[in-house]
């Protein structure tokens, strides 16, 4: 299995036969300045370069592939707004001072999502109608109160869910309840990412694609960003790159490990049968850690998708486990066709929460999507673009935290893919 698609290829996936064309770009040539210069057209990237394009920054965005090349154009298209492990209770404790207002930040990430979506006309197959989080297992209902109870308290619009409503709006009998956020829901990813873009450029900013950022320089009181045609000379640097990081900046890549997630998609499915399966859109991932998810396109596509151990053959494979899958999951499908199948990286970090850094006086980052990167991504690209525009650091809501590479790295993200076994057994004893 290669590590990744080549630059000059846009991934091959649902999201890239069914997006809106992307706005013409080009690769940078020759020397510009910039007020702040922004590392990765992904969700993060383009946030911030919208947000802070509106608050009057000269900025300009490097890619060193196409628009939403990386994660941004390869995942599920779930807006979740919670973080994968760490509940409001446990981020108020890890981000001390800034706890509160961070899990306000989280609590609030997807509605500005569709927010911007709607703001700006952004054709992203958007449905906001809410996300289920099912229960696995019978005990995992005592995680769903928990989670109702400490996002409620929180001004969260959640609702917990029985066996019945839950089979209901899942059209599934698999699950034991569960609960729902109702600001949650589905977009195509590639659609979001290409949208953002068109709105980042229309409000001034510049966006070079092909244009990879080789290396990132202090001159004097500004950051030279070289990339093989050209040069930028910024005021402040961005970098969101978050699974795709490089050695752009040393040790930053080796704060997380990029885990290989695969997606896919059905054929479009029949109307009596679609239906039956999240009859009122919903968009769903269930308690386990070898997560079960599921989503419609706009096509009626079930799009979903699992994890692999070992890579090899990774087409044959995971089209066995997950078709399985869905036939347990869904039995009036049957065994289900995929026209689609595809992968990418999600940025996994060893305590399972986002990073926040200034790597160094005017340049920032944030890394550890953790399988929650559209809300969260979106969310933090506008406050790095606040903190470039010149907000104070003690006026966000994030922590800033020092950079800390993994011990033995190479050892860990060997030994990665093994943690899905781990996962799959304590999903079997609770």
């Amino acid at each position: 299995m290669p590590d990744d698609v080549p630059l000059t290829e846009l991934p091959p996936s649902l999201w890239a036969a069914t997006a809106p064309p992307p706005p013409d770009t080009t690769a940078l040539e020759g020397e510009t300045r910039a007020d702040l210069c922004v590392v990765g057209a992904g969700f993060t990237g383009l946030s911030a370069a919208l947000h802070a394009a509106e608050g009057g920054a000269s900025v300009v965005v490097l890619e060193a592939g196409a628009i939403g090349w990386g994660a941004s154009g390869r995942n599920n298209g779930q807006v979740i707004p919670n973080l994968s492990r760490m509940d409001p209770d446990e981020i108020a404790r890890r981000f001390g001072e800034k706890g509160e207002a961070f899990v306000e930040l989280i609590r609030d990430s997807a509605a500005l999502v569709f927010d911007l979506i709607r703001q700006h006309g952004i054709a992203a197959e958007a449905v906001q109608n809410g996300w289920l989080q099912p229960a696995h297992r019978p005990s995992r209902m005592k995680l769903a109160e928990s989670r109702v109870r400490q996002w409620g308290s929180r001004g969260a619009p959640v609702e917990l869910l029985d066996r019945d409503a839950m089979a209901r709006l899942a059209g599934s009998e698999h699950w034991h309840g569960g609960w729902m956020n109702r600001t949650g829901g589905r977009i195509n990813p590639l659609g979001l990412a290409r949208g953002l873009a068109a709105a980042a450029m229309r409000a001034g900013a510049r966006v070079f694609t092909h244009s990879p950022a080789v290396a990132l320089v202090r001159e004097g009181g500004t950051w030279g960003v070289r990339t093989p045609r050209g040069r930028i000379i910024a005021d402040r640097v961005i970098l969101a790159t978050n699974a795709y990081s490089d050695e752009l900046w040393p040790g930053l890549r080796r704060e997380m490990i990029p885990v290989a997630s695969y997606q896919m998609a059905t054929v479009p499915l029949s109307d009596n049968v679609r239906r039956t399966i999240l009859p009122e859109g919903h968009a769903l991932s269930d308690t386990r850690g070898d997560l079960h998810f599921f989503r419609f396109d706009a096509n009626g596509r079930l799009v979903t998708g699992g994890a692999l151990v070992i890579g090899r053959n990774w087409r044959e494979r995971i089209v066995a486990r997950i078709g399985a899958r869905v036939a347990r999951v869904y039995p009036q499908l049957g065994v289900p066709r995929f026209d689609h199948v595809w992968w990418g990286h999600v940025g996994i970090t060893v305590d399972r929460a986002p990073h926040v850094h200034e790597l160094a006086p005017g340049v920032t980052t944030w890394i550890g999507c953790n399988g929650r990167g559209v809300a969260l991504g979106v969310a933090i690209g506008r406050e790095l673009a606040r903190q470039a525009l010149g907000t104070p650091w003690e006026h966000l809501p994030m922590l800033r935290e020092p950079l800390k590479p993994i011990p033995a790295y190479g050892f860990a993200r060997a030994l990665a893919p093994l943690a899905v076994l781990e996962r799959r057994w304590r999903d079997r004893r609770d």
